[in-house]
């Protein structure tokens, strides 16, 4: 405060130079200092307080309130639409699951595997031949896939070492690690008998040399059920992949079914119900959520342009009437971070109308681009409503707190961060080995990351109970070191660095201290926005005049 009451007594005879904005006569005229201050405190005034000031009614709140409602029902639309989409694939993987693996149950999912050579032939052969018989065994609308009018195969590949003799025995091996691929190809509708199988195919399998067997084949299907929620049928082709893993040798081969799905549009298409029609609806409420989010996105642009023009005017007024320079905080006052994302979120959601107009015409299928921009720009949406709430001191401590905090709490989180991957090193080489959860580096972090909000530690201390005694001990030294420094001492820490910030910015509040020179210049303004004060233009109100 001593230092923001210099500010205000200085004076300052010192003029810019040629080519420069520079004051009047007087480099103190009392009138055009009350004036920018005002002008300042008008910038910093809330929707409300700017009407009643200056009768301008509130634009970008009306607006982004309008936003609010109008991305949010566009969202539950295409989330409905994304939803039947989703299940549609996923029915579609388990079909094929219970289809071509043979004896598969659902809760064999993930853990699906083969112990005998027997078993490998037998499910090989239960795959080719449902694909050859699949229009007789299937309850859905599956046919096969075709590349200029012909079907498309089904191929058998197995993957094999290029040469190699290995006899565990004597304990002596000889390898080429370079892999042949050695394939058959089955065309349908070409029904075979599963007791002459290896008769009418030529396949076998050299197990000593095998890495995996992997059965590609295409098939098509159309997703009906959208019909009914007035829009027009996909047509899907679903590129299934069985692999039959065999690269660890460890006598167990690991069967998983990958599924790449495309999505088109059908090429020939009839719906007698105008349900089935292109709702013109939804594409004049997608076009609307388009013109206001431009809307938006030029009217806050536009606020963000002020801003930083005020900013320099604001540096160019101290320096020339206080003899001071303005922090880069201070100058950061003027840039409203709640525009940026405002216009991010606009940016995104135009994006992803666009997108969805495409699919809803069937012109695009990019349904998971569509999905990451929408959901993104809503989530921004709800997130800029904050800014609003800010404007009254009991909602706006939240925001002032992280804001606050978060330069301190970066700071902390990459000093814990050092600790806490070289708990998830040490734990990934040492407890790997022996344990499921630290099997790879990924399941490491995300299972240490569990620990420290509480989840699942007594299974994670229970698998360690077998295991050799060196292993065991250190698991418990492990295990027992990181929940005790990371809960007792990390965690609570960091609520301390933000409970610290909270105390210091609701003090701040109580005492109602301006706690930068900008806030005390502009407390010196006691014109209340009901006075009529701020009815004036701004052009003449300007610090800066032309030499």
């Amino acid at each position: 405060m001593e230092e923001s009451e210099q500010l205000f007594t200085q004076r300052s005879e010192g003029k810019r130079p040629n080519g420069h904005c520079r004051w009047s006569t007087h480099s103190l005229d009392s009138k055009a200092v009350e004036d920018f201050r005002r002008r300042l405190k008008y910038f910093f005034m809330n929707p409300c307080e700017k009407y009643r000031a200056r009768g301008r009614k509130p634009w970008k709140l009306m607006l982004q309130i309008l936003k609010i409602v109008i991305i949010t029902a566009q969202l539950v639309f295409f989330g409905l639409s994304n939803e039947m989409m989703a299940t549609f694939k996923e029915d579609n993987l388990m079909t094929f699951e219970h289809l071509f693996l043979k004896g598969f149950k659902d809760h064999w999912q993930g853990n699906y595997v083969l112990y005998t050579k027997a078993d490998l032939y037998d499910h090989i052969y239960h795959i080719i031949n449902t694909y050859a018989n699949l229009q007789n065994l299937t309850l859905g609308n599956h046919a096969y896939g075709k590349i200029d009018g012909k079907y498309t195969p089904l191929s058998v590949c197995q993957l094999l070492y290029k040469n190699s003799t290995i006899d565990p025995e004597r304990d002596t091996f000889h390898i080429d690690p370079h892999i042949d691929e050695e394939c058959i190809s089955v065309f349908p509708p070409t029904s075979l008998d599963n007791t002459n199988l290896e008769k009418n195919i030529n396949f076998s399998v050299d197990f000593k040399r095998l890495v995996s067997v992997n059965i590609n084949f295409t098939l098509k299907t159309i997703n009906l059920q959208t019909v009914r929620h007035h829009e027009l049928p996909d047509c899907y082709g679903f590129h299934i992949k069985i692999i039959f893993d065999n690269r660890a040798h460890s006598g167990k081969i690991k069967v998983v079914v990958k599924n790449d799905v495309q999505i088109h549009e059908c090429k020939d298409y009839n719906v007698r119900d105008a349900s089935g029609k292109i709702d013109y609806l939804v594409l004049m409420f997608d076009s609307l959520v388009i013109f206001a989010c431009v809307a938006s996105l030029i009217l806050c642009t536009r606020s963000i342009v002020k801003g930083i023009q005020l900013q320099f005017e604001f540096k160019i007024f101290f320096h020339t009437h206080f003899n001071k320079l303005v922090t880069w905080s201070e100058r950061m006052e003027f840039v409203n971070v709640w525009y940026i994302f405002i216009n991010i979120s606009d940016t995104l959601t135009i994006t992803g109308s666009v997108i969805k107009i495409g699919i809803q015409t069937k012109f695009l299928t990019n349904y998971d681009v569509c999905s990451i921009l929408l959901g993104t720009a809503t989530m921004l949406v709800w997130i800029g409503v904050i800014r609003y709430l800010g404007y009254f001191k009991k909602y706006n401590i939240l925001i002032l707190t992280l804001r606050a905090a978060f330069p301190n709490v970066i700071r902390f989180c990459c000093c814990a961060a050092m600790i806490y991957l070289g708990y998830c090193f040490c734990g990934w080489i040492v407890l790997g080995p022996y344990h499921d959860k630290f099997r790879t580096f990924n399941k490491v972090t995300e299972c240490l990351f569990s620990l420290i909000n509480g989840d699942d530690m007594f299974g994670t201390f229970l698998n360690m109970r077998d295991k050799s005694y060196m292993v065991w001990l250190f698991s418990r030294i492990y295990l027992y070191t990181f929940t005790s420094l990371f809960i007792y001492m990390v965690l609570s820490l960091f609520i301390a660095l933000i409970t610290d910030t909270y105390e210091t910015i609701k003090h701040h509040q109580k005492d109602s201290a301006p706690v930068s020179l900008l806030h005390a210049f502009i407390a010196e303004c006691q014109d209340q926005p009901e006075f009529g004060q701020y009815l004036y233009d701004e052009e003449s109100s300007s610090c800066c005049f032309s030499p």
